[in-house]
């Protein structure tokens, strides 16, 4: 038996094919442009984090300048929108879709996009250390280790973010491939791309 309205129904498929991870990458990209550091500079201090110091809107900057009392809400802000962006790609995307573990790195790369570049801040984000880093905790534990591993040992032996960054950005590419299989290394390229992003605009003031 033939099917009934096939070209509505070839439409409604397409629209869903494309449509849906459109939705979800500018979701996505709006999440990741909810900027921690920002927001609580504004709703605690009354300020914008970037008239000082470094200019930078990230943790770093915050805490160099307002200290340690309310870094919790920076790092609270940036984690629940790394979670928002992987649920909404894990679930319309790796669920509804098919698309499987891609849909997860699919939410991850415009949410780190928003980071770096939001549009409610002229484009001119953090460097998305922390964003980036509670993502990988998100999709690939064992891969965060390393990342997260050679991060701390250098940060607390040197004392410098951007080298800790660098050296972290430096190790996923290669920790990566060695433990997934081949067809997986071009579902996790966003992350390859989103690290070389943040050890490029790594600096300390």
């Amino acid at each position: 038996m033939e099917s009934i309205y096939p070209e509505v129904i070839t439409t409604f498929a397409a629209v869903v094919l494309y449509g849906v991870p459109v939705a979800v990458a500018v979701l996505s990209y709006l999440l990741g442009c909810i900027n921690g550091a920002i927001a609580t500079s504004h709703i605690f201090y009354h300020d914008d984090v970037r008239r000082h110091g470094s200019g930078n809107a990230g943790l770093t900057n915050f805490y160099r300048n307002y200290g340690a009392k309310c870094a919790p809400m920076v790092i609270a802000f940036d984690m629940l929108k790394a979670v928002g962006a992987v649920l909404l790609g894990n679930y319309f995307l790796g669920y509804l879709l098919g698309w499987g573990a891609a849909g997860k790195y699919f939410g991850a790369l415009f949410c780190v996009i928003g980071h770096m570049f939001p549009v409610f801040y002229g484009f001119k984000g953090g460097k998305g250390i922390l964003c980036s880093g509670t993502l990988l905790l998100l999709l690939d534990w064992r891969i965060a280790l390393v990342g997260w591993g050679a991060f701390v040992v250098l940060w607390l032996t040197t004392r410098y973010v951007s080298l800790g960054s660098v050296a972290a950005a430096i190790s996923l590419p290669f920790i990566s491939c060695s433990i997934t299989r081949p067809a997986q290394c071009s579902a996790r390229a966003f992350r390859f791309l989103c690290c070389g992003r943040t050890a490029a605009t790594s600096k300390d003031s």
